[in-house]
């Protein structure tokens, strides 16, 4: 999740759980706990372009790393303002282990993927029932609060943890609405899917993205699923083959190592460019979801010496026409 909402929720869990005479230092300690576990996008290399990939929602948002990452932080925060308000470090470490902790098992209901079980397993955990922005989530919580912190009431604090189980109890419900309507998209095709996922697309969960992989291609389409459910057919496009698609790519190249991360990263959901060969997507994101346009990909060059990097692209595609064809299908026109 962006980091206001991590930093928001962090603040209504550490506030839930404390005095009301505490309520504003303990927001505090729970908000930027909450939002801590981000740093690990420093980690970064201008020469490894896919570093960062390897390393964000990696050790830091290992639920083993909880003690030592809140502990990290309730040693810096405690001395610098907790202890002022009259906290011992207990009471700091505790409202930072609140903040810090709830923040991986939020993104772990995103779609981006989660190692929660590192280092034990580096398997990422992406529950898909909410979107990495959702202003309709995060708003009702700022709010919440707020009001809490102003009133000195702990149960506009509740109230905000029970908006966070409710939104997302509506997103599962929601995912597996859009899950049933994509097996039986298959189904009418007469394909047996290999693969099947769904994502909620930006800020709602009305548009969900279906991807299914059968026969060696993938599929792409959007489903609206309100009241009544609607359907945006879309796209499909080969499965990515390296020795038919990149044939002069040896085994002993970087790039073709850093191909093997990068689909580590994607699940195996990897695609030759449909708009540039010389280019491997991640088919799982786009801004449109009927279409392969991706959110980011890797470009490989045959001229690039063997120890060379492949370059990350990322492409949002913004344009006014993108817009309008998300927002027609948000609004089923």
């Amino acid at each position: 999740m962006d980091p206001l909402t991590q930093g928001v929720l962090g603040a209504a869990l550490s506030l839930s759980a404390s005095k009301a005479r505490q309520l504003k230092v303990a927001a505090a300690l729970g908000a930027l706990s909450g939002m801590a576990p981000d740093l690990d996008v420093l980690i970064s290399s201008s020469q490894d372009p896919l570093l960062f990939l390897e390393f964000h929602r990696q050790f830091t948002h290992s639920l083993l790393f909880i003690p030592i990452g809140s502990f990290i932080c309730a040693l810096f925060l405690h001395f610098i303002f907790a202890k002022r308000y009259g906290l011992n470090f207990r009471q700091s470490w505790f409202c930072c282990a609140l903040g810090y902790g709830i923040h991986a098992l939020l993104d772990a209901c995103t779609s981006y993927g989660t190692q929660l079980l590192w280092p034990i397993s580096d398997e990422r955990f992406a529950w898909n029932i909410i979107s990495v922005i959702d202003p309709l989530f995060t708003l009702p919580l700022l709010a919440l609060v707020a009001l809490a912190i102003w009133t000195h009431k702990l149960k506009f604090a509740h109230c905000a943890m029970s908006w966070l189980a409710i939104y997302l109890v509506f997103g599962l419900v929601q995912k597996e609405r859009a899950e049933a309507v994509g097996w039986q998209l298959a189904e009418e095709r007469e394909h047996v899917p290999k693969v099947l996922d769904v994502k909620p697309t930006l800020a709602n969960l009305l548009v969900w993205k279906v991807v299914y992989e059968a026969d060696d291609k993938y599929y792409v389409d959007a489903v609206r699923v309100g009241v009544e459910v609607d359907i945006f057919h879309g796209e499909s496009t080969a499965k990515l083959d390296l020795a038919r698609d990149f044939p002069w790519l040896t085994h002993d190249s970087q790039q073709f190592k850093d191909v093997a991360r990068f689909s580590r990263f994607s699940n195996g959901f990897l695609a030759q460019d449909p708009s540039n060969a010389e280019r491997i997507i991640d088919v799982r994101y786009s801004m449109i979801p009927n279409e392969f346009s991706a959110l980011w990909s890797i470009e490989l060059s045959s001229l690039a010496s063997s120890d060379a990097h492949v370059v990350y692209v990322v492409d949002r595609d913004n344009s006014p026409m993108a817009r309008q064809k998300f927002v027609d299908m948000l609004m089923a026109r």
